[in-house]
């Protein structure tokens, strides 16, 4: 068989146990690769993981947005990829399903490993962009921005060098949040080289609530309405919160930090979300599939308050 898919969702697991895709405004998919890990494999697992984890928040009314988006979501169940072929062909894959995704729906895609992301940003783009880049918010404990990937072109560790390279972000409306991996620093600083904000996982030590203010309210400034793109790799927790992941690092965010942001910030002009790196295989107690699908809810909660009110 050409197409390879690790995981089917069904009528039992789709996220938040919601319909399947039709007409509704909001779509999940799963995009089950994780062919250029450098370390632990496992993400073309998350997808489903995810799934399972939302069905406790299947009637969920969201605290902070007084909504569900249950009656406002379908899940499109998992892409279909070939998963042995280079990693270009299956870019063009994820590109084309995806386009076809937006075309009709704000979508959020569960990964799978972060090299998802930049066919994700070419479809967004082109859908949303007008023309111009996006904006990009970035959460992860890793830059992202190497040019090569251990010898090879491209990987998850360098698709936010390309998305800039590439113009599908707009390198003065980029924002990486949680950064604290070891690496070179032309590398750990190129966001902020090319005009970017970078803020550090030490930068947030000690910070939640009130204290985020100053942060969320420098990220609202820089972003303003341009259509902005949401990725977000668990690993940006400390791996207290996620361990099942496959490259974390101690030193993260907590939860409730990423809560934070995803509620003040559920104002700014998204047109999509990812959630990438969750590797169930080394999870403990579904602390990071949890985490995952709370982020997921949370992200959509805000954006059917803000696009549908009075829709709870």
């Amino acid at each position: 068989m050409a197409l390879g898919q690790f995981a089917y969702a069904n009528s039992s697991n789709r996220f938040l146990a919601c319909a399947p895709l039709a007409e509704q405004p909001f779509a999940i998919a799963g995009v089950p690769y994780d062919g250029v890990v450098t370390n632990r494999p496992g993400a073309r697992f998350g997808p489903q993981a995810i799934r399972t984890a939302s069905l406790m928040l299947c009637d969920g009314i969201h605290p902070v947005f007084d909504v569900s988006p249950l009656a406002h979501l379908g899940d499109a169940l998992d892409m279909r990829l070939p998963n042995a072929s280079p990693l270009p062909e299956v870019r063009r894959h994820i590109q084309s399903q995806a386009a076809a995704l937006m075309a009709k729906h704000h979508c959020v895609f569960l990964g799978g490993d972060h090299s998802i992301t930049l066919p994700l940003l070419r479809a967004a783009r082109a859908q949303y962009g007008g023309g111009e880049p996006l904006a990009l918010v970035h959460f992860d404990a890793h830059c992202d921005t190497w040019t090569d990937h251990f010898g090879e072109p491209s990987g998850h560790g360098t698709w936010t060098y390309e998305a800039l390279q590439e113009g599908l972000a707009s390198p003065a409306h980029t924002v990486q949040i949680g950064i604290r991996s070891s690496g070179e620093r032309s590398a750990r600083e190129y966001v902020a080289d090319q005009g970017g904000q970078i803020f550090t996982a030490r930068a947030l030590r000690g910070l939640d609530g009130a204290g985020l203010a100053p942060v969320i309210g420098a990220i609202r400034a820089r972003i303003g309405r341009r259509p902005c793109y949401l990725t977000l790799d668990i690993d940006c927790l400390d791996p207290a919160f996620a361990p099942g992941t496959g490259t974390p690092e101690p030193g993260g965010m907590t939860s409730s930090q990423v809560l934070t942001f995803l509620e003040e910030l559920a104002d700014l002009n998204w047109v999509g979300m990812d959630c990438v790196e969750v590797a169930p295989a080394y999870d403990h107690a579904e602390l990071t599939t949890n985490a995952a699908a709370t982020f997921v809810w949370t992200y959509l909660a805000g954006q059917v308050a803000r696009r549908l009110p009075g829709s709870a």
